[in-house]
């Protein structure tokens, strides 16, 4: 019995198999093959929101822009600047701003208005290596680059070499 229904669909494979043979050349079966290689590669890449419905992050803030918990630095990915010769919105000597920056919205817990606040790494130096602050709420997934921090965003300057992060406001709701 088994053999008889295992006889019945090789023939039926066989017979769809030759059909689409017959109607379809090979470069458009070769087409069609790549369209679904790619298509089941990109498929993990669709966008995906990990905010959970926060329109914007906020943290418990003391008001000391040389700590992670200021409130301008709520999707800081680096180090602050304001413990590497710099200040909160200007680069230290030595270090100039990438050309292309991030951007996050925080709450400033003074007056509650949510600020539009770009993120700027200075390149052209080494990595100063303190106070490295690594908030990621409201972060986006990676092929939405200007929301994403995880990028050395020097790779777009002269100087690819990282130093430290600055947080200017750029807007205000």
């Amino acid at each position: 019995m088994f053999q008889i229904i295992e006889q019945w669909i090789d023939r039926m494979a066989e017979r769809r198999v030759r059909a689409t043979a017959q109607s379809t050349s090979r470069r458009s079966a070769v087409a069609k093959i790549g369209t679904l290689m790619v298509g089941g590669a990109v498929l993990p890449m669709l966008p995906f929101d990990r905010s959970g419905g926060e329109a914007h992050a906020a943290l418990p803030a003391p008001q000391d822009p040389t700590k992670c918990e200021y409130w301008r630095n709520c999707a800081l990915d680096g180090f602050l600047c304001t413990c590497c010769g710099g200040s909160i919105t200007s680069c230290p000597p030595g270090a100039e701003a990438s050309k292309v920056t991030w951007v996050g919205t925080c709450k400033n817990p003074k007056d509650g208005r949510d600020y539009l606040v770009s993120y700027n790494d200075c390149c052209g130096k080494v990595a100063c290596g303190r106070c490295l602050c690594n908030y990621n709420q409201g972060e986006r997934p990676a092929y939405r680059m200007g929301i994403h921090n995880d990028i050395n965003w020097c790779m777009a300057d002269k100087q690819t070499m990282y130093h430290c992060t600055v947080s200017v406001i750029v807007g205000v709701n």
